[in-house]
């Protein structure tokens, strides 16, 4: 009897998992919140839209949530609690899984670090603003800012340059130094990523042919506008990211496009109970985490782009279904390359620790709660517990339960909360939690 393996999430990860674990033999649930498959990696207008053809093959679950995980016997993996329908709709579909194995591919959220008028309309960020362009056709302005840290501001910049919009400048907020002695290390492991090279061509030959100025060691400091951004504020940064006095510059713009990164979604791997080394999942060799029959793959186990996802994702796979690992030593191998890129890339582009100074008093820290930055001192003045820090401002308690600020507020708190543990892990109405035992619905063998 085959194995049945359930995989959550339909980006690279998720895919190549879904791939592997077919071919090995295994009967494959796959689950994603969007209604098409293929993440922020592959998103394409819907008219566009070419389903994968893996999905021919396994049972595809679009527009699911997989809102809990409930763990019964600690040598399986934990049931999988699953919401089907639009997130937004009323009749979702509630069901659940017992798998033999279970892959978590969530992916990662925008990491965005706050500095005044970040909150104003017209502020995106970065993958946002890629997300309109390449789904929907829908520019998030005329004259765009693109700024931040990391080599994903190319690709964003590429995507609205492609739509029409003009980009006024990208700014990398780390100085030279720090992006060439990070991507400099080991130089000759750059030559097995000879894609790498030619992706970064592209982009470069792109913003030159539109006369875009890409800056280093500068960022966006602060946005302005009566209602809406109407011009941004940048400044030239030292190393730790402190502001260079006197260097200030405004400059016209009608959106701004920021990202200073990714923070991995851990919910699920928590909710799993995965142990995490520094902030993402801690997986061996063959992507198995420290939950028995719970693997992981993707930007939960660090940040290092598609290619490494797809690897991972394959290992996952592949040995969550059961297959012999002979057969897997080469994409070990090219996952292996992945990951050094990915510790390349951590290096090139990390957050200095100085960034705080662009903050004022009132610059809002928590957008669903409204939360300034002084009151979040003042609450870990008042008592530095994290959870006191969040009961007294609020900061983390609003819609989005600190997806979003939790990364900053935990840097600028005396105590670092744990703003990954959520017994549900996905919005659900009370009245979908109410009635739990007479809509759910037993699918644990597809």
């Amino acid at each position: 009897m085959s194995r049945h393996v359930v995989i959550v999430g339909a980006g690279p990860a998720g895919l190549a998992a879904a791939s592997a674990a077919l071919r090995a033999g295994a009967e494959v649930t796959l689950i994603d919140a969007a209604d098409q498959a293929g993440g922020q990696y592959h998103r394409m207008p819907p008219d566009t839209y070419r389903p994968f053809r893996v999905l021919d093959r396994c049972d595809w679950w679009p527009e699911s949530s997989v809102w809990s995980l409930e763990r019964h016997d600690e040598r399986r993996p934990p049931r999988v609690h699953v919401l089907t329908g639009p997130a937004d709709g009323d009749g979702r579909r509630r069901r659940f899984l017992d798998p033999d194995a279970l892959v978590l591919a969530p992916g990662a959220h925008d990491r965005t670090l706050p500095f005044p008028g970040w909150d104003l309309p017209g502020v995106f960020t970065a993958g946002a603003a890629q997300a309109l362009v390449k789904g929907e056709r829908v520019v998030v302005g005329d004259q765009v800012l693109v700024a931040g840290s990391g080599p994903f501001l190319l690709p964003v910049a590429a995507s609205l340059l492609e739509a029409g919009t003009r980009v006024r400048e990208v700014l990398e907020a780390n100085p030279p130094r720090t992006v060439l002695r990070g991507w400099g290390r080991r130089p000759w492991e750059l030559a097995a990523q000879p894609d790498k090279a030619a992706e970064l061509a592209a982009y470069a030959a792109r913003l030159a042919r539109h006369r875009v100025p890409y800056r280093t060691g500068r960022a966006v400091i602060e946005a302005r506008g009566d209602g809406r951004v109407e011009e941004a504020v940048t400044a030239r940064l030292r190393a730790d990211w402190s502001v260079v006095p006197g260097t200030e510059r405004t400059l016209s713009v009608d959106a701004v496009s920021v990202t200073h990164g990714f923070t991995p979604q851990l919910e699920l791997p928590v909710a799993a109970g995965c142990v995490l080394r520094d902030g993402f999942v801690l997986v061996d060799g063959d992507q198995a985490t420290s939950s028995p029959g719970v693997y992981a793959a993707g930007e939960v186990t660090g940040i290092a782009g598609a290619p490494a996802a797809r690897a991972e994702g394959l290992v996952a796979g592949w040995t969550a279904a059961g297959g012999p690992p002979s057969e897997l030593r080469l994409t070990r191998r090219r996952r292996d390359r992945a990951r050094a890129f990915g510790l390349r890339l951590a290096a090139a582009h990390p957050i200095g620790q100085g960034w705080p100074g662009w903050l004022r008093p009132d610059t809002v820290v928590c957008r669903c709660e409204e939360t300034s930055y002084e009151s979040l001192c003042r609450a870990a003045s008042e008592n530095p517990a994290a959870r006191a820090v969040r009961l007294a401002s609020r900061a983390g308690l609003g819609p989005c339960q600190a997806r979003i600020c939790g990364p900053t507020v935990a840097e600028l708190s005396p105590e670092s909360p744990d703003p990954h543990h959520r017994p549900i892990a996905q919005p659900i109405r009370l009245g979908e939690l109410a009635a739990r035992s007479e809509a759910a619905e037993k699918e644990s063998t597809p």
